[in-house]
């Protein structure tokens, strides 16, 4: 059970609901509760206990507690909100930082406004659902909305794609950042190095060109229509590796072509980043995805699909070679051909996009404007949110 944190109001508790546990999620709520503890805050995370979460952020600081919440709506929303609700008296935190569409539903619904809440979608749910269903999550945040002091999205298109479903919401746009520490280039010989360290690669050698993607195994990041894409555009002898794990593994195993290895899930991916001589993500939704971020930062080429913050990620010279429609295929073999068979527009892709990445996507930055967030929300003695719902 989680300890009341809140004892010292000098420093400010926050609490982080947070549904998925891996992925691009767990990485962007990890980075931040660090940056929040050297900063002096009280960062509390509520999540499923099973998962890299839980051990990522206990190990950067945060006192963790669990709350079993599913990834999908269903039956048991009713006992998620209930264990939510308490948890969230237990800590008596000064902001709840709702993290994706489960925890906003579950939190929001557990706080109504009584504390400033903000809601961060990394990527909207009804972009990843059709016709009834879809109709329904929309309608949800737009009646959600009341109870978010703020919705922060990851990028100006993901904020868009908010208004346009009809989400009227007072909005901050704060780009996720990177670990520039972490996420460096590696120097001359890295690429060789890194596949030399992968036992996967074994044997592989350094002029074969290899192509990795990132990311959980599922539909939203669009692993099958890169498989597809493979068949036609694959250099003779290159590879493609996937990365990660998730619900369409089997199905993806089942119909990879040849030259496709499969990695699983990996606690580092700075190996595979500098082993790549391309990274792939052919989403079909996203917020703004934290791979191809780590990836520039490292000096690596991406190849990435026109959804929500793609186009921000990129540098502007990138747009023509490395961005192609989502979900298709042709358009998706045509950019890996080019790319694969050209060494030399990789160095210079890699070269302009590590520049850009570490000016602008430093999570450090990215922290600090949550921070300035979090301390204008409480310094308000009565939000929007609580006036309206008061009343």
């Amino acid at each position: 059970m989680l300890q009341k944190s809140c004892t010292d109001r000098s420093r400010l508790t926050v609490l982080h609901l947070v549904q998925p546990v891996e992925g691009g999620v767990a990485r962007v709520v990890t980075d931040l509760v660090a940056a929040q503890v050297r900063a002096g805050l009280r960062p509390v995370v509520a999540c499923p206990p099973d998962g890299p979460l839980a051990t990522g952020a206990s190990t950067a600081g945060a006192r963790v507690c669990a709350w079993p919440a599913e990834r999908a709506p269903g039956p048991g929303l009713g006992r998620e909100v209930a264990t939510a609700h308490r948890l969230i008296r237990a800590c008596a935190p000064d902001v709840i930082h709702a993290h994706s569409a489960k925890a906003g539903l579950a939190g929001r619904l557990a706080v109504r406004g009584r504390v400033p809440t903000v809601f961060q979608p990394h990527a909207w749910s009804f972009e990843a659902l059709e016709g009834g269903a879809a109709r329904l999550a929309a309608g949800w945040e737009r009646f959600g909305a009341r109870w978010s002091d703020r919705i922060l999205c990851v990028s100006e298109s993901e904020r868009g794609a908010g208004q346009r479903a009809g989400i009227t919401a007072s909005w901050s746009v704060i780009h996720n950042g990177v670990d520039l520490g972490r996420f460096r280039p590696g120097g001359e010989d890295a690429g060789a190095a890194a596949r030399a360290s992968l036992r996967l690669l074994d044997g592989l050698p350094a002029d074969v060109p290899l192509a990795v993607c990132v990311g959980r195994l599922s539909r939203q990041k669009g692993q099958d229509v890169l498989l597809r894409a493979w068949r036609t555009a694959a250099p003779t002898g290159a590879r493609l590796v996937l990365v990660g794990d998730g619900p369409y593994g089997d199905e993806l195993r089942r119909t990879a072509p040849p030259g496709v290895l499969f990695a699983g899930a990996t606690a580092d991916v700075r190996p595979w980043i500098h082993a790549a001589d391309l990274l792939v993500l052919p989403s079909r939704w996203e917020g703004m995805a934290l791979a191809p971020l780590e990836a520039m930062a490292c000096g690596t080429p991406v190849l990435l699909t026109d959804v929500d913050g793609a186009r921000e990620s990129l540098p502007p010279g990138h747009l023509p070679h490395c961005l192609v429609p989502p979900d298709d295929p042709p358009a998706l073999a045509a950019a890996l051909t080019a790319l694969l068979g050209d060494p030399a527009l990789r160095a210079e892709l890699g070269r302009t996009a590590q520049l850009r990445t570490r000016s602008v996507f430093d999570v450090s930055r990215t922290a600090g404007a949550v921070l300035n967030l979090y301390e204008e929300l409480v310094g308000q003695s009565h939000s929007t949110t609580r006036k309206r719902t008061e009343r």
